[in-house]
């Protein structure tokens, strides 16, 4: 059985792990993200030790890396990583030389969805959009079968669709963007003006115990959910769309209130089949299965 090693790379882990064909990560190892200050090779070489570990006790056909930043159409640079060092990094052929194995790369969240297209809960369609809620708002698009890049490869950045004209600031520089209304941070910040300083895992256990301001601030976050989705429904009309991220991981609390938008909201509800709308199934190996499983297909 042919196994390739996936490598999921973000602002403060890099995780890779063994996947066979069927997507189980037989064997894994983790390490810390080396500070986005220091010089890119130091990522690469924290990649290339990871890799190196795996491959000890396995054959490895080929490497996939997800990468939390821009990457280009070609899977070549990576353009811009806001959390690393990286600017205009030729990975690819970077890592190529360090491992001396294929390497692929693609933005993480393609991998994820990849995950979920093979595996997961977009398993079967042809069309899908995955948004991921951690503490901001990636995503990335199935169209036809194939993963939708752009020409510049920066397809699926739904965090700055603008929601809200000369609304909330935003760390991109514009006001409005979605991620400023449905995200981990906007949850924080509905509760802390509620008077509850909650966020995290303590602000969803607070709902799921029934708390009035907790569970608030989840209904408020996913009547915005509802928003952004009923417009990317309207554009992209898929199979499904699948919900990721540590704040998606959440479920109902979330899902509930962005359907009931979604319901009404997406432009000729009555004579259209909506979407379903769940939750991922493959959790945090999403990037890194998806990536070996990308390597593993496309090299």
């Amino acid at each position: 059985m042919t196994v390739t090693i996936g490598v999921d790379i973000g602002g403060t882990k890099v995780a890779a792990g063994v996947v066979d064909e069927s997507g189980q990560v037989v064997a894994r190892t983790r390490r810390q993200t080396p500070d986005r200050s220091t010089h890119p090779h130091v990522v690469e070489a924290v990649i290339r030790d990871a890799v190196e570990e795996l491959r000890h006790d396995h054959e490895v056909g080929a490497v996939g890396v997800g990468a939390a930043g821009f990457v280009d159409a070609t899977g070549d640079l990576v353009r811009f990583a806001p959390h690393l060092s990286w600017r205009e990094e030729p990975l690819r052929q970077r890592l190529g030389e360090l491992v001396g194995l294929p390497v692929f790369v693609d933005n993480d969240a393609n991998a994820a969805l990849w995950a979920e297209h093979r595996f997961g809960a977009a398993k079967g369609a042809d069309n899908a959009a995955l948004v991921t809620l951690g503490t901001g708002i990636g995503g990335s698009l199935l169209i036809a079968g194939r993963l939708y890049r752009g020409t510049n490869g920066m397809a699926g950045e739904f965090g700055h669709m603008q929601v809200m004209p000369d609304g909330r600031p935003c760390e991109c520089g514009r006001r409005g963007c979605w991620e400023q209304y449905a995200s981990g941070k906007a949850l924080a910040a509905y509760a802390r003006a509620a008077g509850l300083d909650l966020a995290g895992p303590a602000l969803t256990e607070a709902a799921e115990e029934g708390h009035p301001v907790a569970r608030g601030a989840y209904a408020e976050v996913g009547r915005w959910l509802g928003v952004g989705l009923a417009g990317l429904i309207a554009a992209f009309d898929p199979d499904v769309v699948v919900i990721g991220g540590g704040v998606g991981s959440v479920g109902e609390l979330l899902l509930a209130p962005a359907r009931a938008v979604v319901a009404y909201d997406v432009v000729g509800v009555g004579h259209r089949v909506l979407p379903d709308i769940v939750v991922a199934h493959c959790g945090a190996d999403a990037g890194l299965v998806g990536a070996a499983d990308l390597a593993r297909t496309l090299l």
